[in-house]
């Protein structure tokens, strides 16, 4: 998705060209990928000339995040932010200015 939000449209050789270059992907990965993005409505395929498909993302960033977010929580921590949040805290180290942030957040959202 990164791809297409920066360049706005891409062919699957294209999009398997620059994910080439940051991980160790196979193609064939990267097509499913495509696909799946493309039936759950995030991306939107346009015929060209020649036979390759072009790509165009049909989501923004901000939305595709809240949406990817929703699903992970959904998914690991059965919809709990609470334990998500709680199992986040014990892995990983968190600074004294992102707890504050935290707080804050809380604070005006609460």
């Amino acid at each position: 998705m990164k791809i297409l939000w920066e360049v706005g449209q891409a062919t699957s050789s294209q999009i398997i060209d620059r994910l080439s270059e940051t991980t160790e992907w196979k193609p064939k990965t990267i097509q499913t990928l495509i696909s799946r993005l493309a039936a759950k409505g995030a991306i939107k395929a346009e015929s060209t000339n020649s036979k390759a498909f072009l790509y165009l993302p049909l989501v923004g960033e901000e939305e595709f995040k809240a949406l990817a977010s929703k699903s992970f929580l959904q998914k690991v921590f059965d919809g709990s932010l609470n334990l998500m949040v709680a199992s986040f805290i014990k892995e990983e180290k968190i600074s004294k200015e992102e707890i504050q942030s935290l707080k804050k957040l809380l604070d005006e959202e609460g």
